[in-house]
């Protein structure tokens, strides 16, 4: 256990940043989840943007590495297109 004050707070400060982060990945996993179960184009062209964005985010705060986000937009939007209108 931590005996100093400096070491207490960064064990708090890193158990919500933990509870956070899993907290967006999640949410994140579960857009996308329901972005490739849509059936209907104009549904999944209005919600591409918002699960981009949220793919975006990850990468910005390192929670997930920029190619990854890449290579996840480049297969979301290949799935959008590939629906039959």
């Amino acid at each position: 256990m931590a005996h100093h004050k400096s070491a207490l707070k960064r064990i708090r400060q890193n158990d919500k940043r933990r509870l956070e982060n899993r907290y967006y990945k999640k949410s994140t996993r579960t857009a996308i989840k329901n972005l490739r179960e849509l059936k209907e184009k104009a549904e999944a062209e209005k919600f591409l943007p918002k699960v981009v964005s949220m793919i975006d985010r990850l990468a910005k705060r390192g929670n997930i590495h920029r190619n990854k986000a890449a290579n996840l937009k480049s297969g979301l939007m290949r799935h959008v297109n590939a629906i039959a209108a």
